[in-house]
C-alpha cells in the first residue's frame, strides 16, 4: 500500500525541508556521545560545591514546554530520561529559533552542555549547542500519564491492541511497560542458558530446515530448495537431532531457538515460538523433574529476586518440591472417570460423553480419536485448568508418547510427565526410548493408526533409527517454551504480549 502522508505528517514534511535548507542535516552520519542519561544523573551526583561537568547526551524528545526564550525538553534513550534546558542566549537567536519550531516530539537530538538542577529541583543539561539526529515524519502515539496513589498510570491514544501488535516499534517507542517485558524476557533466557552452563550442559545449534520433521505431534511449514530440487520442511521440534548427539558422545546437550508449526493461534500458541530442550545421558524422567523444578525456581530468582510470584493475582510458589500425579488420577480426581476402566477408544468415548451430559458441558471425542489422545482431550480441558501451582503429570498413554520407554509391567504407559504453572502446559519430558527395534515398532505403529491425511502423523526417519542402531545411551529428554515462561514471569495473559512481532492476519 502507498504511502499517503497525513496532514501532521505534510506539516512535518515542510519542517523537513526548511532544515535541509537552513543547511542542518536532518540524517547525519556521525553521532559523538559522552554519557547515557543514567551516566549523566550519576555524574552529576559526584560532582563537589561549584564544580561543573560537561556532557553530549542523545535521545527522542518526549515532551517540550516553550517558555519563549527558553525551552524545556526531555528526552529518553535506553537508559532513562533527561531534561534539556534550552535558552536563547547559549545557543544563539538562530539555533533556538530551529529548535523550538523545527523540531517535534519522537525527533532524535544531540545536546551538549554541563549539568545543573533546576529550581523545580530537577538535574538537566543547559545545553549550549545542539544537532539533529532523526527527524521524525510520523508522530508517535501520544501517551498521558497521570500519578495515581503514588503510581504513574498511562493513557494512550495507542488503545488497539492488535495496532499495537502490528507497529511494535511505536509500542515499544511510547510504553517503558512493554520495553521492560522484553528486557525481562532476555533475563529469563540468560538465567536458563547460566543454570544449564552450570550443570555441565553444551549449547548446540541444529538444523532448522530438515528433510524430514519430527519429534512432535505437528503439521510443519514446508519449504523449496530450488538448487537441491528438495522439499524442505522448518522443524518442529529439536528432539531427533539432539539425541543423535548422544550417539555421538556428547552426554549433556541443549539448545535455546525457534520452532515451527503450522497450527491454530491462541492466547497461547505463535506458529512460531521459542523453545528449549535438552537431553542428559543415564537420566530417566524422575532426574529431569528434579532439574526442571530447580531450574524454575532459580530463574524467578534471578530474574525476580524470588521464587514466590504473583500471577493474575494469584501467589505461586515454584520452590521444590512440586506435586507429582500421574495422569489416571489426575483425570479420575477432576472428571470422575477412571480411564484404565475404559482401555478402548469407543468406551472411552462412550464415558467421556456420559460424564459431560451429566454436567452439562461440551465434550469433545472427535471420531476415530486413540484411546490416548481421548485421555489427552480430558487432561486438557478439565484438568490443566485447575493446575496453578506448580505440578507434574506423570505416566502418559503408550500410544501418545512414540518417543518415551514403557513402565516395566504397564503396556498402556509410558515415563512421560508434562507440568503445568498457573493453568497452562509449561513443558513435557520423558525417559527417552533408546531401543531400535522398539522405535521402528512404534512409528509403524503410529503410520498404522493415523490416517495419511493425519496432521499429527510424522514420517518415519531412517538416519534417526540407523543413529539409534549405532547405540544410544539411556537419557532424560526435555521441552519447554520460553514464550510462556515469560508471560508467567511478566503477569501476561497472553503470547502476542512477550512476542516482539507475533503473527497476525493480514489486514482485510
Amino acid at each position: 500500500m502507498t504511502w499517503q502522508p497525513t496532514p501532521l505528517e505534510e506539516q512535518r514534511l515542510d519542517k523537513l525541508a526548511s532544515l535541509q535548507e537552513a543547511g542542518i542535516e536532518p540524517y547525519p552520519l556521525r553521532v559523538e556521545r559522552t554519557h547515557t542519561s543514567e551516566e549523566a544523573l550519576a555524574l552529576f551526583e559526584t560532582l563537589g560545591e561549584g564544580e561543573e561537568a560537561t556532557v553530549t547526551v542523545c535521545g527522542r524528545i518526549q515532551s517540550m514546554r516553550d517558555m519563549g526564550k527558553t525551552v524545556f525538553a526531555h528526552i529518553v534513550d535506553g537508559n532513562g530520561r533527561l531534561q534539556l534546558f534550552v535558552r536563547r542566549e547559549a545557543i544563539g537567536e538562530e539555533g533556538h529559533r530551529h529548535f523550538r519550531k523545527l523540531l517535534d516530539l519522537g525527533d532524535f537530538v544531540q545536546a551538549t552542555g554541563t549539568l545543573f538542577r533546576t529550581r523545580a529541583g530537577e538535574v538537566s543539561v543547559q545545553v549550549s549547542d545542539w544537532k539533529l539526529l532523526s527527524k521524525a515524519i510520523s508522530p508517535l502515539p501520544v501517551v498521558k500519564e497521570q500519578e495515581v496513589d503514588g503510581e504513574v498510570v498511562r493513557y494512550s491514544a495507542f488503545a488497539d491492541v492488535e495496532e499495537r501488535y502490528r507497529q511494535r516499534y511505536a509500542d515499544l517507542a511510547v510504553n517503558p511497560d512493554v520495553r521492560q517485558v522484553f528486557r525481562t524476557r532476555a533475563q529469563i533466557i540468560s538465567a536458563m542458558r547460566r543454570f544449564m552452563d552450570d550443570h555441565g550442559f553444551l549449547e548446540v545449534e541444529t538444523p532448522i530446515l530438515q528433510p524430514l520433521y519430527g519429534g512432535a505431534a505437528a503439521r510443519p511449514f514446508t519449504t523449496f530448495h530450488n538448487q537441491l530440487k528438495q522439499e524442505l520442511y522448518l522443524r518442529i521440534s529439536f528432539e531427533l537431532y539432539l539425541k543423535r548427539l548422544l550417539v555421538g558422545g556428547y552426554e549433556r546437550v541443549y539448545e535455546i531457538g525457534r520452532d515451527f508449526r503450522n497450527e491454530g493461534v491462541s492466547f497461547k500458541h505463535n506458529p512460531e515460538f521459542t523453545q528449549m530442550e535438552f537431553y542428559a545421558a543415564y537420566w530417566d524422567y524422575n532426574d529431569v523433574m528434579a532439574h526442571t523444578e530447580q531450574m524454575m525456581a532459580y530463574i524467578a530468582e534471578q530474574v525476580t529476586g524470588s521464587a514466590v510470584i504473583s500471577y493474575q493475582g494469584q501467589e505461586i510458589n515454584l520452590a521444590p518440591p512440586w506435586t507429582r500425579i500421574t495422569m489416571r488420577d489426575a483425570i479420575q480426581k477432576y472428571t470422575g472417570i477412571d480411564y484404565m476402566n475404559h482401555t478402548d477408544a469407543e468406551s472411552l468415548a462412550v464415558a467421556v460423553q456420559e460424564m459431560g451430559k451429566a454436567r452439562g458441558v461440551a465434550t469433545q471425542t472427535p471420531p476415530g480419536a486413540s484411546w490416548g489422545k481421548l485421555i489427552d482431550g480430558l487432561l486438557g480441558d478439565f484438568v490443566e485448568p485447575n493446575l496453578v501451582q506448580p505440578t507434574f503429570v506423570t505416566q502418559y498413554p503408550r500410544d501418545i508418547s512414540p518417543l518415551a520407554k514403557g513402565i516395566p509391567g504397564d503396556p498402556l504407559h509410558v515415563e512421560r510427565f508434562e507440568f503445568f504453572i498457573a493453568g497452562m502446559e509449561m513443558g513435557n519430558a520423558f525417559t527417552e526410548l533408546n531401543d531400535p527395534i522398539d522405535q521402528r515398532q512404534r512409528f509403524e505403529m503410529l503410520q498404522q493408526m493415523y490416517g495419511s491425511d493425519d496432521e499429527e502423523l510424522n514420517p518415519i526417519d531412517e538416519d534417526y533409527l540407523r543413529a539409534m542402531r549405532y547405540g544410544m545411551p539411556p537419557n532424560g529428554g526435555f521441552g519447554t517454551g520460553v514464550d510462556r515462561l515469560t508471560m508467567l514471569l511478566t503477569d501476561k495473559t497472553t503470547i502476542r504480549e512477550v512476542l516482539l512481532f507475533p503473527h497476525l492476519r493480514e489486514r482485510e
